[in-house]
């Protein structure tokens, strides 16, 4: 242990700067920083993908390589390291699993992952660090605990803890039990709704959700709405039975990779308090976009993922009434096909008030963040969510639905306090978000409080600082 603290290795299936496909790299990145800042001593695992070998090679050292038995077969694993930042990362080779896509999808991407768990837990005894808690994230990395407890209890690793973070429950990783019977050499006896089936199937989240020593998720009110069935996706009954071991820690962002004032890729920079940069930002994006908006109108943004969750029926009922009112919008975002539809013919139809792009861009993104007004996030539901909390920081109000990590970083704008860095709704209607969409549009119009709330929204501290200190503590209760 490092000042008295438990020695963390940190697990999840991707990770900043190496790879990402959504917000867990971001985590993945962020929070184990601020961990090693709170005085832990941590490093990093994840499987070593394709875009990691086109990127990193050269910069990465052998640590072993080794068969390790996969059921009735033997798989080649690979352990490869590097120092990035003062954070050390391990890699879990396999051109097999890991050679092309991060997420095969199917019984293929369940067979990665089921042989990155066994592979994690294998390559411990070759990595220098020895950790004393294995924190586990989603999914990808469930069986970790079950297989730690059941089959690896007696040996030298019996003493390790496990910490699971849920940062979807939608996404529980279930499949057939013969395949994790086949894989992981899993007892039938385990397949039962005491331990890892659900639905008729087995059930990764489950079985670190039995298995884990403490689980957490990413917003104290997610925490608390997962143990309800709307919210739990069928994972409520186990996460009440534990709730003495559930603990919601709010997400947070890095603010060195979120700043204004350094942002290297905006056209100008700012701060809370000389702003005239941001109205360079949004005259650059509307340029950037060819739109014939007026610098004095209103810029709404949205830059998600286009899911149901996000709340896009709520936006698709509503946009058309906001832009005939003179508001601009820019989109950027990829997903299922009916929403991208939706906004290619939004984007054709109000050429000169949209700009939307079907894909992702990160730097477009933060130009986006910097050039907007607001950020739109309506979400059906919310574990944490990052936007927002990157949008406070370039000074761009959120208005959001009043669910999960959304209600722990938006303080709401109050008329008689005039208070709030963004602003919320409740119900899930188009009706009350369109409502309070169009009172940050007076707000818009005031131009003082709309001074004042970016001010507001700026000065929030959404880095991981507070996170780190209640996972030293948390880290602190299991050793």
């Amino acid at each position: 242990m490092t000042k008295g603290y438990p020695k963390v290795l940190f697990i999840a299936s991707e990770a900043l700067p190496f790879v990402k496909t959504g917000g867990l790299a971001d985590v993945a990145y962020a929070l184990p920083k601020y961990l090693m800042r709170a005085g832990i001593e941590v490093s990093v695992m994840i499987p070593k993908h394709s875009v990691i070998k086109a990127g990193h090679q050269n910069e990465l050292e052998l640590v072993a390589e080794t068969d390790i038995g996969l059921g009735w077969r033997r798989k080649y694993m690979g352990i490869q390291t590097m120092v990035h930042e003062g954070m050390r990362y391990y890699f879990i080779d396999n051109e097999d699993y890991f050679g092309d896509d991060v997420y095969k999808g199917g019984d293929a991407e369940a067979e990665q992952y089921l042989y990155f768990c066994r592979a994690a837990l294998a390559a411990l005894p070759f990595i220098e660090f020895k950790p004393d808690i294995l924190h586990c994230n989603d999914w990808h990395t469930g069986m970790i605990p079950m297989l730690l407890r059941t089959q690896l209890g007696l040996t030298d690793l019996g003493h390790i803890r496990t910490v699971f973070t849920i940062h979807n429950i939608k996404f529980q990783g279930a499949m057939g039990f013969k395949l994790m019977q086949d894989v992981l050499s899993i007892p039938k006896r385990y397949y039962t709704p005491e331990f890892i089936e659900a639905n008729g199937a087995a059930n990764m989240m489950k079985a670190a959700l039995v298995f884990a020593d403490r689980i957490t998720t990413v917003s104290p009110t997610y925490a608390q709405e997962i143990m309800h069935p709307f919210f739990g996706m069928g994972m409520e009954g186990i996460l009440r039975a534990r709730h003495a071991e559930l603990t919601g820690i709010l997400n947070g962002i890095d603010p060195d990779d979120f700043d204004p004032e350094s942002d290297p890729v905006l056209p100008a920079r700012f701060d809370a308090e000389h702003l005239a940069g941001k109205r360079e930002c949004k005259k650059a994006l509307r340029a950037e976009f060819g739109m014939k908006l007026k610098l004095s109108d209103p810029l709404v943004c949205m830059v998600t993922r286009l899911t149901a969750q996000k709340g896009l029926d709520l936006v698709r009922h509503a946009l058309e009434d906001l832009l005939r009112d003179g508001v601009g919008f820019v989109l950027v975002g990829s997903g299922d096909k009916e929403y991208e539809d939706f906004f290619n013919y939004i984007a054709a139809k109000y050429p000169e008030s949209t700009g939307i792009w079907i894909g992702y861009n990160e730097d477009l993104a933060h130009r986006v963040y910097a050039g907007a007004d607001f950020l739109l996030m309506p979400s059906e539901f919310e574990p944490c969510g990052l936007a927002q909390m990157i949008a406070q920081r370039y000074g761009t109000l959120p208005i959001v639905r009043e669910t999960g990590g959304l209600v722990d970083t938006v303080s709401p704008y109050n008329q008689y306090t005039r208070s709030g860095d963004g602003f919320s709704f409740g119900p899930f209607n188009a009706h009350d978000m369109l409502h309070i969409v169009r009172l940050a549009l007076s707000v818009y119009r005031d131009k003082p409080m709309l001074r004042r709330l970016r001010r507001n929204a700026m000065a929030r501290d959404n880095s991981f600082a507070a996170s780190a200190l209640l996972y030293r503590e948390l880290y602190g209760g299991l050793v």
